[in-house]
């Protein structure tokens, strides 16, 4: 939930959205409508800080990652899809038919641009403030921090926009400066530049976690190393060009030692953020609302308020589906996570029963029923966790998204190592295992054996970033910067036919599984004498004498039996209209393109 500070919204920070609309110079120099001058609005740092939460509030609610930006975009990949049959939305996002009519693509980058010209002026009214540089010394300290937040909060706007479109207009000052509103596209490499420097200044005006209070929604020092490590990536990564190729700059390992840099940096401050030890504890701890010591969330986008400006909808959108009103709310099942997904778990991979789900809750009662392969959904915000419950329709649940975690700091880390010095060393490989221990806790010595030579090793973080982050907004854009998404989706689409014919490497897979409540669990069957708590999802159906009492459910039956998207099976469906050259982007909107009167040139291939 937002805290109290995202929950003080005043009439200050309105001022901020007067100059997003402005014409041309004659509508500069109209006395603004607000009760607030731009001096008033800087007069002080409770005046500043409210402004600069108006910048914060462009992070949240439907066309934020409230719902759209974090749990449309990311959608069709190798991890999940978007639920359903194909439309001029949500579907048309993730199936890769973006018509330019799509509202779902402007409304997003308009709020997005929203947040950059808020920052914009907080980044220059706040250093010009007398306070900033002859206040009190609590007073500097107070400013040069929100400086910092205004800074990286910039950098997450417009890092968001380059992620889904690449080559973007790129303002850097306020637009009742600008002498032309309609600036043309800058180069992504530039804009990146600029941020990742605007971040080595933000990190120094930051206070650590410890400094900064106890929740996760404001950005300190620890925030601004973890994205700019991100950004870093991401600028030594692949993306599509103008030209309509997949390319990665010669440069690529200058941003490799960046990354490297900001997480070793973090990795030497295990007192402000480290692994939790219970991987379903992360989550636990954001569905009841609770402070996590750990501090593994780096960084959490607030959510609260109840309504679709400044709230989320995970838990109603996301999650399992729910039909009990009385209890839980209805709600879940909009994204569904596949078969491959499910099966790229080992059986004793604890992640795997947290980040999917493969029951439902019934409407007559609070029984869990078991879901068939096709079927399944998220985990990580489902709703049947949240502390207290919030029975009903409700949409808003309040759940706050993770927008960056300890553990990719430690992974992010372990691949600019292997880059770097063309092999990974006993340090990166030690940062891996300590995500995938953790994963396995309990069973830590079936982790496997690391690969020690650089491909090995890079498949490795490939496979391990898959598993630690799925429904986290990242799989596919780490699969765009490594150049691997229309590989992966190819590879989805004929492990999902392998698992459905059960053969190699998927010989184990039941065809049917037998389950039954036990209280309001399921309980499966998995052989004679197995443990009442065991699973049969890796071993061939098992059969109990007499069924009476179990029910039978299509596993890998279901799969050769489901029209699960737009009439087609569900390996057909996925991502059925993605482009190589072409759907790696976005295209940018027809009222966006209309507005610019041909100086805005569009994306390759739309």
């Amino acid at each position: 939930m937002k805290n109290k500070i995202l929950q003080s919204l005043t009439g200050t920070v309105m001022l901020l959205a007067l100059f997003t609309t402005v014409g041309c110079k004659k509508y500069t120099e109209v006395e603004p409508v607000s009760q607030y001058s731009i001096a008033q609005a800087f007069s002080d740092v409770s005046n500043a800080t409210t402004a600069l939460v108006g910048v914060y509030d462009e992070l949240q609610g439907d066309n934020g990652y409230g719902i759209r930006i974090n749990m449309y975009y990311p959608y069709d990949s190798d991890e999940g899809i978007v639920s359903g049959n194909i439309d001029n939305g949500r579907r048309g996002v993730g199936r890769y038919q973006l018509l330019l009519t799509n509202s779902e693509i402007r409304n997003p980058f308009v709020q997005l641009y929203r947040g950059v010209e808020k920052a914009n002026l907080c980044i220059e009214q706040i250093p010009l403030m007398p306070q900033y540089t002859n206040g009190s010394a609590i007073e500097q300290a107070q400013l040069k921090r929100l400086h910092g937040e205004a800074l990286t909060l910039r950098a997450q706007f417009l890092f968001q926009l380059m992620l889904n479109w690449g080559d973007v207009p790129a303002p850097f000052i306020p637009a009742y400066k600008q002498k032309e509103l309609f600036i043309p596209k800058s180069n992504r490499d530039s804009i990146y530049d600029v941020l990742i420097a605007d971040l080595a200044v933000a990190k120094d005006l930051l206070p650590w976690r410890t400094d900064a209070g106890p929740r996760n929604e404001k950005i300190t020092k620890g925030v601004a190393k973890a994205l700019r490590a991100r950004m870093a990536l991401h600028r030594g990564g692949y993306s599509l060009r103008s030209n309509a190729i997949m390319e990665r700059r010669a440069d690529f390992l200058t941003y490799y030692n960046i990354a490297k840099q900001e997480c070793e940096e973090l990795m030497a401050r295990r007192d402000q953020h480290t692994l939790n030890p219970n991987y379903e504890d992360i989550w636990r701890k954001v569905t009841s609302f609770t402070y996590d010591p750990q501090g593994e969330i780096i960084f959490e986008v607030g959510a609260g308020g109840g309504n679709g400006n400044s709230d989320s909808r995970m838990g109603n959108y996301d999650g399992p589906n729910l039909n009990n009103a009385s209890r839980y709310g209805a709600g879940g099942g909009g994204i569904v996570m596949l078969p491959n997904y499910f099966y790229a778990f080992d059986s004793v991979d604890t992640r795997r029963d947290v980040t999917l789900t493969h029951y439902q809750v019934n409407s007559s009662n609070n029984l869990k029923s078991q879901r068939r392969l096709g079927e399944l959904n998220t985990g990580k915000y489902r709703r049947d966790w949240r502390v207290p419950l919030l029975p009903g329709t409700v949409l808003n649940v309040g759940y706050n998204w993770s927008m960056i975690r300890f553990s990719d700091v430690l992974l992010m880390y372990a691949e600019a190592v292997n880059e770097i010095n063309g092999s990974p060393t006993p340090e990166a490989v030690a940062a891996f295992e300590e995500v995938r221990k953790r994963g396995y806790r309990g069973n830590t010595g079936m982790i496997g054996t690391t690969p020690l030579d650089k491909a090995g090793f890079f498949n490795a973080i490939v496979n391990e970033r898959f598993l630690e982050f799925g429904h986290e907004g990242i799989r596919k854009y780490d699969l765009l910067r490594w150049n691997l998404l229309t590989t992966k989706l190819a590879e989805t689409r004929a492990q999902i036919q392998q698992i459905r014919d059960r053969v190699a490497p998927y010989t184990y897979v039941p065809q049917y599984i037998y389950w039954r409540n036990n209280g309001e669990e399921i309980q499966y069957y998995a052989g004679v004498g197995a443990p009442a708590n065991a699973q049969p999802f890796w071993e061939p159906t098992q059969v109990p004498s007499p069924t009476t009492g179990w029910t039978r459910v299509d596993w890998a039956q279901h799969l050769t039996t489901a029209s699960a998207i737009d009439g087609k099976p569900l390996w057909q469906g996925i991502a059925s209209f993605f482009t190589p050259g072409k759907s790696e982007l976005f295209p940018f909107d027809q009222g966006t393109i209309s507005s610019y009167q041909g100086k805005l040139k569009q994306n390759p291939n739309y």
